[in-house]
């Protein structure tokens, strides 16, 4: 079975890949004895996704993928967008940055936002790009246990439940990073043929 390293420091995003990619022996940076930060500088997340990946390719010549994940939300011009992560701040967590856009939605009437995720392959020194993205709206409370980051306050379009409500199985059946991944999957398929 072919391996590849996927670029994340992130649990919860790495359960997610390996339940949707069986295909290939996924290396996780741990797997690797990284454990260090790779500073997402750059402006939009294709970039970010870019650049962790060229990092891990260029330090262990190794194929991988990396892939990066953010909130648009339309009343607030695309914020939290490439910030997502550090939305409420450079050290912020998930509450601090759910806090901050639920304060910041207060008086606004739509509430619209798309969930996009970019992912970067380089395998055999190429890169590639796969997206996915799902819009839906963002709820005035949290609601639900599961998942992470925003998913607590994002009810895809069609849905009544919020991402942290379904079960990790139902969010692989339409989630930005799956249908991203679902790209990477059907390419990285016909790539060995």
């Amino acid at each position: 079975m072919k391996q590849i390293c996927f670029v994340t420091g992130n649990k919860n995003k790495l359960q997610e890949i390996q339940q949707l990619l069986f295909s290939f022996k996924i290396i996780s940076l741990h797997d690797l004895n990284f454990f260090d930060d790779i500073p997402e500088t750059e402006n939009t997340i294709e970039g970010n996704a870019f650049l962790k990946a060229n990092f891990i390719n260029n330090k262990f010549n190794i194929d991988c993928f990396s892939d990066d994940t953010g909130l648009f939300i339309d009343s607030l011009d695309g914020l939290p967008g490439v910030k997502s992560a550090r939305f409420a701040g450079e050290n912020s967590n998930s509450e601090e940055n759910i806090s901050l856009v639920l304060k910041s939605l207060e008086n606004k009437k739509s509430r619209s936002a798309t969930f996009k995720t970019v992912i970067c392959l380089i395998i055999n020194n190429r890169k590639h790009f796969f997206e996915g993205s799902i819009p839906g709206t963002i709820t005035e409370q949290k609601s639900g246990e599961k998942g992470f980051g925003y998913d607590p306050i994002f009810i895809p379009f069609g849905y009544n439940k919020t991402f942290s409500e379904m079960t990790i199985e139902e969010k692989n059946l339409i989630s930005h990073r799956s249908k991203a991944v679902q790209k990477l999957i059907k390419f990285l398929n016909s790539y060995e043929k």
